[in-house]
């Protein structure tokens, strides 16, 4: 999935704090976004799916602070918990797209996503083929509506940016392989 379908989701997230708690609902939103950009910073490791992908530690570490998060209370522990909850999903969610592969349309990767106390990699589901792929772009579409819709500020503009970012990445997804062979190497 795209960087930016895992960012909407993040805020998403948080949606359901916009009709209890409208007070807090950025203080979830804007760590849920960054949340479910974060693994992706993996790509500059080269070793992507692997790095900062951590669908299982993620999980854990999203449980304990959302328990401090309800029972200590506070923006920071809302934050932190919004975050972890965002990366989690974010990690889980990448086995359902394509695998590894410089053109993920193929189909030739086995590698969704690794899991580190298993050591082994989740093979992708292809439920999204690949990033920037049609229903990628539905997805975002879809989850980006709570950021739309029950937001204003900068979680609604950010929203925008990445639906904009979606709709240009998704006119130019297969293309880039060809000019990254053809300029980056």
């Amino acid at each position: 999935m795209m960087n930016t379908t895992h960012a909407a989701m993040g805020v998403a997230l948080a949606a359901p704090l916009a009709v209890v708690a409208p007070e807090l609902a950025p203080v979830a939103a804007l760590p849920g976004l960054a949340g479910g950009v974060f693994p992706d910073l993996d790509l500059l490791s080269g070793q992507h799916r692997r790095t900062l992908h951590f669908p299982v530690y993620y999980s854990v570490a999203a449980l304990g602070a959302s328990a401090l998060a309800l029972v200590v209370g506070g923006s920071a522990a809302l934050a932190a918990a919004f975050f972890l909850l965002s990366a989690a999903l974010h990690c889980v969610t990448d086995a359902a797209g394509g695998g590894l592969e410089l053109r993920p349309w193929e189909a030739t990767d086995d590698r969704g996503v690794y899991v580190h106390p298993a050591k082994r990699w989740v093979r992708p589901r292809r439920w999204i083929r690949y990033d920037g792929a049609p229903e990628d772009l539905l997805l975002v579409g879809l989850f980006s509506l709570p950021g739309l819709l029950l937001f204003d500020g900068v979680v609604r503009q950010l929203t925008v940016v990445g639906l904009a970012l979606s709709v240009v990445y998704v006119a130019v997804r297969k293309r880039l392989p060809e000019l990254e062979t053809r300029y980056l190497r």
